[in-house]
Parts: C-alpha cells; structure tokens; sequence
C-alpha cells in the first residue's frame, strides 16, 4: 500500500487483441493491433492527458509529413479536449498545418445544437486558429445520402491530390488521429450493434435515418476508414460507461451477444483508451 501510494494515479496496461467474434471485425481487423489503456484519478486528469498525447502527435505528425488529419466526434469529447485551447498548447501547436473532419455528423442545419459541428466550433475550433478551408463540415444542405456521398467523394478529392494518404494495408484513406466516444451501447460513430452500417465494408462514408439515438439521420465513417487510421484515442469518462467499458475491454459479452462496436476498433497503428476513474470502476 505504502508503494502504491507513491505511485502515479496512472495505470498502463498494454493488450494484444485479435478480432475473430463477429464478420465485420474478421473483415475489419488489421491482424495485431496493440491497445494502451490508461486509467486516470479524474475527467480532469483525462482532459490534461489527452492535450499532451494530441499535442506530442500533432509535433510528431507536422514534423514527418507537414500537416496532421485529426478526426472528430461529438459526445463528451469537445469538453476534454478543453486543455488544447489552454496554455501552452494553444501557442505552441502549429494549428495551420491541422485539417479537420468529423467521424460521423448528425444531418441537421450546422447551425443546430444538435450538429457534431456546432459543438466542435463553440467548443474548440472558435479558439485556435485552425484555417477555415482545413476545416472539412458536411453539406447540411443535403439527404443523408446525398450528404454521405458528398462527404465522401470530398475525401477521394482530397487523396487523388495527395493531402490525405491511402493506407497501403487497406486501401481506405488513412488519417493521423480519431479522437472517439463511445456510448452506453457501444457504439462508436454512428454505427450501432444493430444496425447494418457497422458491417460496411466497402464505402468511405454511409449514412443512418434510424439511429436509435436522436437525431436519426446522420452520416458516418465506416469500419474499413476508422481501423485504417495510423492513431485512435478513445476517450471513455463517466460512471455511466462502466459496464460497457468492462463488456469492451474486461470480462467480455455474456454468451451469444451482439460483439460491441467500440470491440472492432482496431487501428493500423496504436489504440489508446483514456478513462478516468469512473469510467474504469468495473475493470478488475
């Protein structure tokens, strides 16, 4: 006890997980994919955490390749990447070398407090100097459909003129850095356990007009475009996430259950998931 009390609030336990549960993540899955998870006192303690990790990659990234494609999600996240707008991070990031996209996108007017938009501008993007045309929002003029496939064929723009990479495993565009939720579903971006997108294997970008979760029609990244990124943070708080949190990532899904979205996350490079104390409360 007296050694633990010494130690830092930090957990790190580092897993090695094959994906063999359900068809989608046996398509999915890039072999090996190394998961970090690091357990944190507070959602402050995440806050602090995730700013370092996106700052060090955002140095790492702009020094390799000149830019850093960071993928957004709504939810809880716009909150804890608070820090990011705060000294030292908010002068010392190179934020016009940043380019910015969404996971997935509610399909409603970007005005509305409903659009993953709308959070992400009131809540960081108004307070750094990211350059408007680096910012990548849907077209919330259009169908679902029609807001996909444009999203979509924006992305094949923007690889034929070689801003984003194809991933050489996958064949799908490679981004830098997704910053995920998850909910008390498990899902992750707008692809649910029981819906059908989560098993697309074949488009960029698909869209839902039943999401279980208001509002219903949204847009999403699909499996092949999130697990072909080079990092994935997913950023888990809340006391109210514990049990999925222990389905995804402790004892597993009792038998003959649906395998949990947030289970096929599996990036080409390194998947961290950051949970505060709550978040953590079920994990043995």
């Amino acid at each position: 006890m007296a050694i633990c009390a010494v130690l830092c609030s930090i957990i790190v336990v580092v897993l090695w997980t094959n994906f063999i549960a359900s068809p989608a993540s046996m398509a999915l899955a890039h072999g090996k994919s190394k998961t970090t998870i690091l357990k944190f006192d507070s959602e402050e303690d995440v806050a602090v955490a995730l700013a370092k990790y996106t700052a060090d990659l955002s140095e790492k990234y702009i020094r390799e390749k000149g830019s850093i494609s960071v993928v957004l999600s709504g939810g809880t996240l716009i909150d804890t990447m608070r820090k990011l707008v705060e000294s030292p991070y908010k002068e010392s990031v190179d934020w016009s070398k940043w380019l910015i996209f969404w996971v997935d996108e509610r399909v409603v007017p970007l005005t509305s407090d409903d659009s993953n938009y709308k959070l992400a501008y009131d809540g960081f993007l108004s307070k750094v100097p990211i350059p408007s045309s680096n910012i990548y929002a849907i077209n919330d003029k259009l169908s679902p459909e029609g807001a996909a496939k444009d999203y979509e064929a924006r992305l094949k723009h923007l690889v034929v003129s070689k801003i984003i990479p194809l991933s050489n495993a996958s064949g799908f565009p490679k981004f830098d850095l997704m910053l995920l939720g998850m909910g008390p579903d498990g899902h992750v971006a707008s692809l649910f356990p029981n819906r059908p997108q989560r098993y697309e294997k074949k488009r960029w970008v698909t869209f839902i007009t039943d999401s279980p979760k208001p509002p219903p029609p949204r847009i999403t990244f699909t499996f092949p475009v999130i697990n072909s990124s080079s990092d994935i943070a997913m950023v888990v708080t809340g006391a109210e996430l514990a049990d999925t949190v222990n389905i995804a990532l402790g004892d597993g899904l009792p038998p003959d259950s649906i395998p949990l979205p947030s289970m096929e996350v599996s990036p080409e490079g390194e998947l961290k998931w950051f949970l505060d104390k709550d978040a953590a409360s079920k994990l043995k």
